[in-house]
């Protein structure tokens, strides 16, 4: 699969600050064992703490990222992401 290089990801500082996304990642995680932020971080090659800014929605994966994820649950990308139109 991926190496355990990282992918270094800079999450917005503002804490009320929101993506245009939802997803259901902490769900899917729940699904798969109760899989840890840690874990999931480890099969896509980012850090735990990206992967919860991106639960909360504080911050938006890069697509290879996004699809790392969808991957790691054999999901479709936009069974795992869904973008909230203004």
């Amino acid at each position: 699969m991926w190496g355990r290089s990282y992918i270094i990801i800079a999450v917005a500082t503002d804490p009320m600050a929101q993506t245009p996304f939802t997803n259901d990642i902490r769900t899917l995680r729940f699904l798969a064992g109760e899989m840890t932020q840690g874990d999931l971080g480890d099969k896509v090659g980012v850090t735990r703490q990206t992967i919860a800014a991106i639960e909360q929605g504080k911050y938006s994966p890069s697509l290879e990222v996004a699809f790392r994820i969808a991957h790691v649950f054999g999901k479709p990308l936009e069974e795992v992401f869904q973008w909230q139109r203004d």
